[in-house]
């Protein structure tokens, strides 16, 4: 909400022109917000210049300039506004504004018109057209006609946000025609598709030389257009419009083009070369695309500016700043860089470059070099050191070689930002060597740099980014580190050799702080509670009391990464003044005793404490951390019931309680964590029977994953979001491994080796995303549900060591994914059923059901045997058979009438079929199991 008070006013009641306050009082009952300092202001009896958003004339009192900003208008602005002629200035930006009324064509000094921020539709009235004194226009909504446009002669500068073109036909003629109009600036809009064709019959406008538009949706064929829409344009920014296709050979029709915007759209295909005809670029911005091809497609080209009496045969002699970052450009680089004499900024990272560096002296100039994440190899050369007026210098993730010496940083005075991490360089300095810069951004991972802590670092005052991780230093941190550490907004000297005690150095600002991956001991200093994240895991310290538990009121770790160490005792209850913490891992320690209950008075959204002594109840205080997403305690000494409060957290992702002594039934309540993902309840001592409400368990329903396949807490850095990458160790396949890239992928239920009993609800199937099911070793009973084969993406399903019956549910043959089965040390009977995965598996698979026959299995099923035939005897009574024709005949006749009698009664006689077929099955079954049983007997006999 603005509020201006009027410039020179007076605040005699008498200074008002009375007409004009009781418009402006009329016009008071538009607001829907009357009761702040701004409505209040508003009042019959003080002088209208001296309320809020009101200017007046210093000479003839009229109200000239009116400032309404998000003040929720009704719908319409109220007509009394009408009698204020003498108005210059109004600006109603977000106020819900519906509609432009007609009356503001009636005010006809207006210089000054915002109505932007407003939902206006309709069709504009043609009124407006008579505000010839208009330079600045500013409209958002959904609104037709614009054909007034070019009435308003004085118009300068023309703003226009989410606007449809598709639905009307004049506005692009219309705009044209507008004979002042110098700046075009379109926001959220979408333009057509335009006829090509037309090209040639439009005549671009002599006054327009800004073209801004951002975050609309362009038409590919619109491209020509909008270069034919003026000859004079000097800035051309059409940033984020989701731009396909490639870029037409146009820009030749703008020669005073000095500034080009194409950042971020999906621009395919080579650089046109018409962009070297363009003797007047200063700033050339086409990153975040997907072009191709070389950079000779873009320096090579055989046009120069010659012709216009610039610098004899050089392309883009005035350029200085180009940026072609996030594309596809390949192959080496150009020698033809080195006609860009004037260059600032060269920013090529994140590219499919090759190839050397070269030589870098003629870009005396060059203050900017990115070449990052490409495929740059070679050396360094010394050039860079000639490069005085070099600024930043960023090179990483590249394949450069070579050692790096004083020569190559020698007159980098200006340098502050550096980056030269994961290539290969050998960093060769003097012991004595002292920078000539002050850096701020210093960038140096994974690089050879010597086993020792760099000695010149310490001269290094005003650094705020040190990253020197993974580069093989050892030893201990120097004492001279207080000093460089003093202005450090992120540290990073994770994955080194360092060791000895940490030092309480200082630590101000609230740095991001990684010290993880070394062998430092100890106790972990209390400085480093300033940090906003810190990282100490995968080291040897063994305190953390005066750290944790030192008073500090100001403490905003929002990270605290502990894992891995050798901490141990209690966790001490001295957690209510880290309030800020968001994540919370102290994994893989010694710690022991209870979870204190301070921790639940934090903002917990990950918790891991896996694998730790840990015992007593899991704390009812944490049930005031409603925003678990990732709660981990499992491998400790944790015991009671699984509490209810944990149903209560419903953007649960991961609930590990694993290998712990909880004991009693499955809580209902855990039916309410719908965004579940990974439930893992093994090794403790439950009983009772799985609550058929699982399937409301949605996340293991429905088909949606998060974008880069983990389980991440998002929280807020000192400046912008950030990630936290979650893992877990889970039993796959019957052996565990540790899941962090693809942990989000997967949708697993672990209820194994319990004491849990009943059916396995068949709701289970529902959870149609599972991969992984594992129920073994408990003391479920019944049937496998037959509907499991309807879980076609599960990968691994282990039901070995319980109690069920039954035959293997057909539908197991259609699961195609399914990679490992355990059914083994069961009842289940019959005939395992017939599929390419199923007969796969190895026999022990399947062992310890006396009743299952068939492949893979070596016992058959008796349907499969084969009756013995009696061999044929010679001679004898073969005479006494000879005359025996009647009795052959006879056989054949009885099994005719036989065979149709019965066969013929069990057709038509539904009740008869169905009794008759279920008597066989339940006397081939008894047959089946009473040979099976006697043949155990038997076996148990003979071993005996």
């Amino acid at each position: 909400m603005g509020v201006l008070v009027g410039k020179g006013c007076s605040y005699s009641p008498t200074r008002c022109i009375e007409s004009e306050r009781q418009a402006l009082l009329s016009f008071k009952q538009s607001f829907v917000v009357k009761d702040d300092d701004y409505a209040l202001s508003w009042t019959s009896n003080t002088d209208c210049c001296s309320w809020g958003g009101i200017s007046c004339d210093d000479k003839t009192n009229h109200v000239i300039q009116l400032l309404v900003r998000e003040r929720q208008l009704r719908r319409e602005i109220n007509p009394s506004l009408v009698q204020l002629k003498y108005l210059e200035h109004l600006e109603l930006t977000g106020n819900n504004l519906s509609k432009i009324p007609e009356f503001i064509g009636s005010l006809t000094r207006l210089t000054y018109l915002d109505l932007s921020g407003n939902p206006l539709s309709g069709t504009i009235p043609y009124q407006l057209g008579n505000l010839t004194s208009l330079s600045f226009l500013s409209l958002s909504g959904s609104v037709s006609n614009f054909r007034w446009i070019s009435r308003l002669s004085s118009l300068k500068y023309l703003t226009l946000e989410d606007f449809n073109f598709t639905t009307t036909s004049d506005w692009f003629q219309s705009i044209k025609r507008t004979p002042s109009l110098t700046k075009l600036f379109l926001s959220g809009c979408q333009l057509p598709e335009v006829d090509t064709s037309s090209l040639s019959h439009i005549y671009p406008s002599n006054s327009l030389k800004s073209i801004f538009m951002q975050s609309n949706t362009i038409h590919p064929t619109a491209i020509p257009w909008l270069l034919n829409l003026s000859t004079n344009v000097v800035d051309l920014t059409l940033r984020h419009n989701h731009i396909g296709g490639p870029l037409p050979n146009s820009f030749g029709n703008m020669p005073f083009l000095e500034y080009i915007n194409l950042k971020d759209n999906k621009i395919e295909g080579e650089i046109p070369k018409s962009l070297g005809t363009l003797c007047n670029l200063k700033t050339l911005e086409l990153s975040s695309n997907k072009l191709s091809g070389t950079l000779d497609n873009l320096l090579g080209s055989q046009v120069s500016c010659t012709n216009q009496n610039q610098l004899g045969g050089s392309v883009f002699p005035a350029l200085e700043e180009l940026y072609l970052g996030h594309n596809l450009l390949e192959g080496p680089l150009p020698n033809s860089l080195r006609q860009l004499p004037k260059l600032l900024v060269l920013s090529l990272g994140y590219n499919l470059l090759r190839g050397p560096l070269p030589n870098l002296s003629p870009f005396s100039s060059l203050e900017r070099l990115v070449a990052s994440h490409n495929k740059l190899d070679g050396s360094l050369p010394e050039s860079i050191g000639h490069l005085r007026n070099l600024t930043a210098f960023h090179v990483s993730s590249n394949s450069f070689s070579g050692v790096i010496s004083d020569a190559h940083l020698m007159n980098l005075s200006k340098l502050l930002h550096l980056d030269l991490s994961f290539n290969s360089f050998t960093l060769n300095l003097s012991s004595n060597w002292v920078p000539p810069f002050q850096i701020r951004y210093l960038h140096l991972a994974s690089y050879t740099m010597g086993t020792r802590f760099p000695n010149w670092l310490r001269t290094q005052s005003q650094i705020s980014t040190l990253d020197i991780s993974n580069s093989s230093i050892f030893g201990d941190l120097p004492s001279w580190f207080s000093n460089v550490s003093s202005n450090l907004e992120h540290l990073n000297i994770s994955f080194n050799h360092l060791s000895g005690m940490v030092p309480n150095f200082s630590v101000r600002g609230f740095p991001v702080v990684d010290m993880s991956h070394n062998q430092f001991r100890g106790a972990i200093p209390p400085s480093l509670s300033n940090a906003s994240e810190l990282y100490l895991s995968n080291d040897k310290f063994t305190e953390f009391k005066r750290f944790l538990c030192t008073p500090n009121n100001n403490i905003r770790v929002v990270v605290l990464d502990l894992s891995d160490n050798l901490l141990s005792g209690t966790m001490h209850d001295c957690w209510l003044q880290w309030r800020r913490l968001v994540i919370l891992n102290l994994e893989n320690n010694n710690l022991s005793g209870i979870i204190p209950s301070s921790l639940g008075s934090l903002r917990l959204q990950t918790l891991r404490l896996r694998n730790n002594s840990l015992s007593g109840n899991l704390t009812s205080s944490l049930s005031r951390s409603s925003q678990l997403l990732v709660l981990d305690v499992g491998h400790n000494s944790l015991n009671g019931k699984i509490p209810t409060w944990i149903g209560e957290n419903l953007g649960l992702k991961l609930l590990s309680l694993k290998s712990n002594e909880f004991y009693g039934s499955i809580p209902s309540n855990l039916c309410y964590l719908n965004s579940i993902q990974v439930l893992d309840l093994s090794l403790n001592n439950l009983s009772g029977v799985i609550p058929s409400c699982i399937n409301n368990f949605t996340s293991m329903a429905d088909n949606k994953h998060d974008d880069d396949g983990t389980i991440t807490t998002v929280y807020f850095g000192p400046r912008i979001p950030k990630r936290y990458q979650n893992d877990a160790l889970l039993m796959w396949k019957g052996l565990e491994y540790k899941y962090d890239k693809i942990l989000g992928l997967l949708r697993l239920i672990d209820l194994s080796s319990n004491k849990l009993t009943g059916q396995i609800p068949a709701t289970l199937a529902n959870l149609l995303e599972l991969v992984q099911v594992n129920l073994s070793r408990n003391h479920f009973s019944g049937i496998i549900p037959t509907n499991i084969g309807d879980l076609n993406r599960l990968e691994s399903l282990d039901l070995s060591h319980s109690q069920l019956s039954g035959k293997i549910p057909m539908g197991l043959a259609k699961l195609s994914s399914l990679a490992y089965l355990d059914l083994s040390n069961n009842h289940l009977w019959g005939r395992i059923p017939t599929s390419t995965q199923l007969q796969s598996f190895d026999g022990s698979r399947y062992a310890g059901n006396i009743g299952l026959c068939g492949p893979p299995l070596t016992n058959t099923c008796p349907e499969d045997k084969t009756l013995l035939v009696p061999p044929n005897s010679s001679g004898g009574n073969e005479r006494e058979w000879s005359d025996m024709s009647w009795f052959n005949s006879g056989i054949g006749v009885g099994f005719v009438v036989g065979f149709w009698g019965l066969c013929g009664t069990l057709t038509f006689k539904t009740s008869w079929r169905h009794a008759y077929f279920g008597l066989l099955n339940k006397l081939c079954d008894w047959l089946y199991m009473t040979i099976m049983v006697q043949q155990a007997r038997l076996k148990r006999r003979l071993k005996s």
